[in-house]
Formats: structure tokens, sequence, C-alpha cells
């Protein structure tokens, strides 16, 4: 069921709606006409071969009775004919039958009210008849039938078309939805992520406060998180009309030790142990891109970790591990991690694009990304250069 549609949305679903039915409709009148025309040209094509068969068989009866000097038998010709009929002589006068219709002899096949009268001359006078008229009673009874079948059908079939255009409608609205409810979560958590900080600093910053070494340190964490954000959100929506910049050759090592440093703040703050083992690494690739595939996975082990817990990285034979003990993910989780404003969990704040853009960074410089977690226990992710 579509629920929670925009004004736009709605019009948009009425519209794919209101021309799906109505082409579904155009459709099915055309095929339903086709085969009311098609169906009733049959049966009337049934209808006037057996009156001309029933005539001949009068006919016949007429001429075997005439060559063996017998009269017409009316009663017995009215038991095996299921139609009405009459015999006619040269001056066109009944001489016989149950048709009281005047009728035009001249004509093989008229309409007389809703009944079809069939006229056969292959007597050729004998016993005085030179006339046959067939007269059929139920060719309406079944165009009627035809009809009531028809509608009831096409009431059927279009209801069904009218369903399955409903949720074709949803269908294609769907992702439209999705992305938009994403978008509108994403600004949330981006708002509450930028007020946080924010905040910090405005207190700190108060008329009333003092620039203590502790308000210091919450102005830093502060400015820190607010750069963070900001490049992430400059890399996630600039990066497609963004070159990338020529990589060049890193000491990655180093780099890592600088990056640890920027987060130290971050770690005391939770009471977090950091412990490494790190040996010389050097990679092609941009010092930007690297620093912040680095610094989305390691923000990520401080943020999820818990409070005195530990992150422990190793850079060995050109593979980066870095694992914590924090509040893990679930299995079926896993699998989804790396798409854009996803997020395992709402227990802390971010708005899903950290791993989102790691994965990114991998892509372009053939990195091997690889994560395993359990839940309440911690998180690995392994890094393959």
């Amino acid at each position: 069921m579509v629920i929670d549609l925009t004004g736009s949305e709605k019009r948009t679903f009425f519209r794919f709606l209101g021309l799906f039915l109505g082409s579904s409709l155009i459709l099915l009148l055309v095929i339903f006409w086709l085969f009311y025309k098609i169906e009733s040209k049959l049966q009337y094509d049934l209808l006037t071969s057996n009156m001309k068969n029933v005539a001949s068989k009068i006919s016949s009866s007429i001429i075997y009775a005439h060559m063996s000097d017998l009269t017409i038998n009316t009663t017995k010709l009215a038991s095996y004919i299921k139609y009405d009929y009459a015999l006619y002589n040269k001056n066109h006068v009944k001489v016989a039958g149950n048709i009281n219709e005047s009728i035009d002899l001249t004509k093989k096949i008229q309409k007389v009210d809703d009944s079809f009268i069939l006229v056969d001359g292959t007597p050729r006078g004998h016993l005085g008849v030179y006339h046959i008229a067939i007269r059929e009673n139920i060719f309406q009874d079944k165009i009627t039938t035809l009809i009531e079948k028809i509608i009831f059908y096409f009431v059927v079939i279009y209801s069904i078309i009218a369903i399955i255009g409903y949720y074709l409608a949803d269908l294609f609205l769907a992702p439209i939805i999705n992305e938009r409810r994403k978008l509108n979560n994403f600004i949330k958590d981006t708002t509450h992520e930028l007020n946080t900080p924010i905040t910090a600093i405005l207190m700190s910053t108060g008329k009333d406060s003092a620039l203590t070494q502790k308000n210091m340190q919450r102005i830093n964490l502060s400015a820190k998180r607010i750069s963070e954000i900001y490049k992430d959100l400059v890399y996630l929506f600039l990066q497609e009309n963004k070159k990338e910049p020529a990589p060049m050759i890193l000491q990655l090592d180093k780099i890592i030790e600088e990056q640890l440093e920027y987060f130290e703040a971050f770690a005391l703050k939770k009471k977090l142990t950091i412990s490494s083992d790190i040996e010389e690494t050097k990679f092609e690739i941009d010092k930007e891109n690297f620093i912040r595939l680095f610094n989305n996975i390691i923000s990520n082990a401080i943020k999820y970790n818990k409070i005195g817990g530990e992150i422990h990285l190793e850079l060995k034979n050109r593979t980066l591990i870095i694992k914590d003990t924090g509040i893990g993910i679930k299995k079926e989780l896993l699998n989804d991690i790396f798409n854009r404003y996803y997020r395992a969990t709402k227990d802390q704040g971010g708005f899903g694009i950290g791993l989102n853009i790691a994965y990114h960074i991998c892509q372009t410089y053939n990195i091997k990304i690889n994560v395993q977690s359990v839940e309440n226990e911690g998180t690995t992710f392994t890094i393959t250069f």
C-alpha cells in the first residue's frame, strides 16, 4: 500500500495509474469489441447454416411426397423442426406453417422484429410449394448471453488490471519514496550531528564561560567533529563532478600515526585504550583519500566502542587491521553497512555515509576491504592494499 506520499508523489502516482488504466481500458474495449464481432458473426453463420439445412430437409420431404403421390404432413414437419416455418405457393400465399408475419420472399435472409427469416426456393413447385420460410427464435438470446458474458469478463479482467496497475504504480514510486525518506533522515541526522558540537562550542565560549583547559579541549573536539562532517559531505556530494587527484606513493604508517594523535582526544573522552603494531608500508594513493578512508573506520571504532574499551591496529604485509571491542554488528546486517545512508544501529550519532565513502575509495584504488563482527563483542576491519 502506498502511504506517506508528498503532493508531487501523489500526482505522479495518479498520473501513472490513470495512464495505465486508460490505455488498458482502450485496449480491452478494442479486444472485446473485436471478440463480439467475431463471435456474433460465428453465431450468425452457424444459425443460417442450420436454417439452410432445415429448409433443405423440408424441401426434400416435399419433393419425396410429390414423387410418392403423398400430401404434405405438417404434423410430422413440426415434430422435427425446431424453428417456425411457412410454405408458400406460386402467388406467395401461405399454404402451411406457423409464420404469420408478412415476408418478402424475394430476399433470402431478412430480419423481422428480433428474428432472422431465411427463404428457400428449392421445392420448385412440387405439391404447389414454391417457397419455404424458416424463422429462428434463438439468435437474440444467444447475443444477449454473449453480451452478458463479455461484460462480466470485462469487469473481472479490468478489476484485476486495476489492482495490478495500483501495485505497479506503488512499485514504480517505491524507490523514489525510499530515497526521499533517506534524504529526510539524512538531513535530520546531519542537523543533529552538527547541533552537538556547535552547542558544545557555544557553551564553552558563552558570556559567563571561562576559557579553561577543559573548555578549550571541548572546543577543539567540537571543531574537529565539524571539520570531519564537512569533509565527508564535500566528498560525498562533489565526488561525481570532481576529478580524482593524482595518486602519489605515501608512507602509510606515518600518516596513521599522525591521525591517531588527531583521534587521541576522542579516545580519551571514552577512556579507550588504543594499541598499534605498525610496520613501514608504502602505497600509491591520494593522501586526502587515504586519510578519509582511515578516519571513517577509526572514528566508527571509537564511536561504537564501549566505555573503557580497546582498539588495536596492525599494519603488516600491506594489510591494515582495525579491531575494536565495541557493540558489534548483527550478522544479517553486514552486507548493508557500506550502503549510503545505512545505519546498523541508532545507538550513536552519524548518518550512514562514512563506510560508504570508505568503500568508494577502496573501489577507486583497487583496495580490498572486509569486515567481520560479532554482536556485543566487537568488529574487525581488514584492508588489503
